[in-house]
C-alpha cells in the first residue's frame, strides 16, 4: 500500500510527523549523517549509493532529571555515552553545536540543575 502525500490532509500529515514518519538518518548526539559514495562493481562501474548511519531510538536514564529521554542515537555515540558514565555526563562534556535541538534543551536543563 502506498500513500501519497501530496492527498493527505493536514491533520493526517500533522499526526504522522508526531510518531516520527519522516524522521531524518541523523544522530542527536553527535550529529552523524549519511555521507555519499559509490558502488564499485568488479568492471570498475560506478553507481551512486548513500552510507546510512547507524540509528536507533534508545532511551537513557537521566540521574539529574529523573527522567527518561528518548532520542535517535547512533551506536557510536551510544558507546561513547556508556563510556563517559551516562546521558548527563556525556552532555555536560559534548560541544552544544553538534547537539540536536532537543539535545541542547535536555543540556541546558542539566547544567542549571546541576549548580
Amino acid at each position: 500500500m502506498s500513500i501519497d502525500i501530496y492527498f493527505l490532509d493536514y491533520t493526517t500529515c500533522k499526526n504522522y510527523i508526531a510518531i516520527g514518519y519522516f524522521m531524518s538518518k541523523k544522530c542527536e548526539l553527535t550529529a552523524k549523517g549519511p555521507l555519499k559514495g559509490h558502488n564499485v562493481s568488479h568492471a570498475n562501474n560506478k553507481t551512486k549509493k548513500r552510507f546510512l548511519p547507524n540509528i536507533k531510538k534508545v532511551t537513557f536514564r537521566s540521574d539529574i532529571l529523573k527522567k527518561n529521554i528518548k532520542l535517535n542515537v547512533s551506536n557510536a555515540a551510544l558507546k561513547t555515552v556508556d563510556f563517559k558514565g551516562g546521558i548527563d555526563k556525556f552532555l555536560k562534556s559534548v560541544k552544544a553545536f553538534k547537539l540536536s535541538k532537543k539535545a541542547k534543551k535536555l543540556r541546558t536543563k542539566i547544567i542549571s540543575k546541576e549548580v
